[in-house]
């Protein structure tokens, strides 16, 4: 075999040579970065004084920053050498959050090889090391909380997904942590969203071993590894097939195989009951193409990467921790032990000779964590719409917008979504008492020319204050159709909604009525169920919540509609997984109201009450142009309940101030992933 062999042993190097390379750096000062940063200086031994390896990688730190070679090279907050006893380390640190690399949700120091290769190349390596912390904060039934990666090999084509993982992991409290691995499947198709690992316990768990709740842990791990405990592993790559191995004095020794280049989990009856408890209930049920990595160019990794970050929970249950991160602030996570340590006293390489340089991957990922998507970027319709903020501005061409604070993008770890926020208070339409961040349709068609809006969305935040008795508190409009003659009403209006303090809220749709005659002030919606609850299900004193709905969808918990007009007729279904599928029907150019004995029950209880019994147009909105909506439109305003028992929530609004609202829970904020528009059509 033809190989070039990078080993990390301080051996193989002459005493001389070291000697001479220390005076070397000692002339030359110190290694600068690509970026100034006065925290790095060389101060006595250098990390490839204690492994001579470094010029084979990109040293990538916690702030995102590709370092580049680390020789000769140190940065006091995430790379450095120490001693300890006789034996010198070589450190990696990283906060729960700070600006990361690609595009992940975790900060990392770590190494990235310089050079890729192919499964049915030879690689191999090796590393000893220990991991001196992990943090301390964290939900404990979140999978990758309390953990850190130190070893791994990554894709740099295709998905860019990553083969092998090597974790350890401890929960707050036990003497002893876990070491797995994962394998990554690598997504069939074009989608990788539906990504997900397998979890192999070497010693202790395995990754899907967490707590029921936020703050409860399962029983420390009897053959578990204790932080500062040394352990090895060994990644060998040959003909196609990841050999490793892995070994610490009194731990017995573990050895595993897997084949890179032929799949396991081609089909979806082939999906591990590990998978199927873990990651199935968020969405992430994909399969694997047949070859699994072949052909795809390949690379280590190695160093301190850390699983644990701030990010909600309810964005996603495996790999968002909810963890204490002091508003990115790095010093004040270093001194409460929100970070991740990983030492390292050797390590090595080897590859091929047929490997070739991978620097496309840094070209594609470094820097990428702060260069913006805008939302045109991930729905491409933007174009076709306008948009009303929370703060009342309108912006007419949405191409390579953002707003910080009510319209942008974020990546939840599988991937890119659209938020659109809006607080309780703030500056609306002329003609709703209701902030929105929302888009409008800029073309305009009537009933009988049809139109179809789709969107597969998350709710990730309704307002926690609010009236229970009022029936739009705690809710938010993701959709709608809306007239922009005669009384300017609104034939259909999606809504979320969940009472605080229960997991699951609903969705309904409202039919709102084309009132008779030319005064509007009598008009109501009607109200139907799809997931849960109806609009009409309220409290009866301000604080009392009715039962939580057993078929609800949770904040966080992704649906999708479609509405489809034709011929004048709607068309709505709903879809959301492990939920049954809901179709509807109504005839938007002919009323079932013209009669005040057609009023059904449910608006004689909410809105007859408060003088709305209004009859309809006989021929509902027939001819009147209109147009979709999509987006949050907070149904929670701070209005006095006393002046409309329905539409008016009496949440706290904190004087207008947007961002006291936002600290505080007093808004409404909503994902969008897919959305499309276009001409109704005929329905099948």
């Amino acid at each position: 075999m033809n190989s070039n062999i990078y080993k990390s042993s301080l051996s193989l190097y002459p005493f001389v040579m070291v000697a001479l390379l220390f005076i070397s750096s000692c002339a030359e000062n110190k290694k600068k970065s690509s970026v100034d940063n006065t925290e790095n200086s060389v101060i006595g031994t250098n990390a490839n004084d204690v492994i001579p390896f470094f010029q084979h990688w990109n040293l990538i730190l916690g702030d995102g920053t590709n370092a580049g070679q680390a020789i000769n090279y140190e940065n006091k907050n995430f790379f450095y050498t120490t001693k300890e006893g006789k034996e010198n380390w070589v450190v990696y640190k990283t906060p729960n959050a700070g600006n990361t690399h690609g595009t992940s949700n975790n900060t990392r120091t770590e190494l990235a090889q310089l050079k890729k290769w192919l499964p049915t190349n030879d690689a191999k390596m090796n590393a000893t090391l220990k991991v001196m912390n992990v943090s301390n904060t964290g939900d404990a039934s979140v999978a990758s909380t309390y953990a850190v990666v130190v070893g791994q090999i990554h894709s740099a084509d295709g998905h860019e997904n990553e083969p092998l993982k090597i974790f350890y992991k401890k929960f707050p409290g036990h003497d002893k942590g876990s070491v797995f691995w994962n394998y990554e499947i690598n997504t069939a198709g074009d989608d990788n969203s539906k990504r997900w690992d397998y979890s192999y316990p070497i010693w202790g768990y395995d990754f899907s071993v967490v707590g029921t709740t936020k703050d409860t842990y399962p029983p420390e791990p009897n053959d578990g590894i204790t932080l500062g405990e040394e352990f090895s592993y060994e990644v060998a790559i040959k003909d196609g097939i990841m050999h490793l191995t892995f070994t610490s004095e009194g731990h017995e020794t573990k050895t595993f195989t897997k084949n890179l280049t032929k799949s396991e989990y081609t089909k979806s009856s082939s999906i591990p009951q590990q998978t199927q408890h873990l990651f199935v209930p968020i969405g992430q049920d994909g399969v694997e193409r047949e070859d699994g990595y072949a052909n795809e160019g390949l690379f280590f990794k190695l160093g301190c990467y850390n699983q644990t970050n701030g990010k909600d929970p309810k964005v996603n249950k495996v790999w968002c921790s909810g963890a204490e991160t002091h508003g990115g602030d790095i010093q004040k996570q270093y001194a409460d032990g929100n970070y991740a340590e990983v030492w390292f006293k050797s390590a090595s390489i080897e590859i091929s000779d047929h490997a070739i340089s991978n620097a496309g991957y840094f070209e594609a990922n470094d820097g990428l964590s702060q260069k913006i998507v805008y939302p045109n970027e991930v729905i491409s319709f933007m174009d076709k719409f306008k948009i009303l903020m929370g703060n009342g501005t309108t912006v007419e061409e949405l191409t390579e917008f953002e707003d910080k604070d009510f319209f942008y993008t974020v990546i939840d770890g599988t991937r890119r979504w659209v938020v659109y926020k809006t607080p309780n208070s703030g500056v609306t339409s002329p003609n709703s008492s209701n902030t929105r961040t929302e888009l409008q349709e800029k073309s305009e068609w009537t009933p009988e020319e049809g139109g179809r809006l789709t969107g597969t969305c998350k709710v990730m935040q309704v307002s926690i204050s609010g009236d229970a008795r009022v029936a739009a508190s705690y809710a938010v409009v993701v959709g709608q159709i809306h007239s922009g003659e005669g009384h300017e009403n609104e034939p259909l209006k999606i809504f979320y909604k969940k009472f605080p303090g229960q997991d699951k809220g609903s969705v309904f749709w409202n039919y709102e009525i084309n009132t008779a005659g030319n005064d509007n002030s009598g008009r109501w919606d009607y109200s139907t169920a799809v997931w849960g609850h109806d609009m009409s299900v309220i409290g009866k004193s301000k604080n009392d919540y009715p039962a939580e709905p057993k078929d609800g969808i949770a904040l966080g918990e992704e649906f999708s509609y479609e509405v489809n007009v034709y011929k004048g007729i709607m068309y709505l279904t709903f879809k959301s997984e492990n939920h049954q599928t809901k179709t509807f029907t109504k005839n938007l150019i002919k009323s079932d109201y013209v009669n005040q004995s057609d009023l059904p029950t449910q608006v004689r209880r909410l809105f007859v009450p408060i003088g709305q019994d209004g009859t309809e147009s006989a021929t509902a909105y027939s001819g009147e142009l209109g147009y979709f909506k999509q987006g949050a439109y907070n149904q929670t305003n701070g209005k006095d309940p006393k002046a409309n028992m329905v539409w008016c929530a009496g949440a706290e609004t904190y004087g207008g101030d947007i961002a006291k609202q936002y600290e505080n829970g007093c808004y409404a904020e909503v994902w969008f992933r897919e959305a499309t528009v276009g001409p109704g059509v005929p329905q099948q």
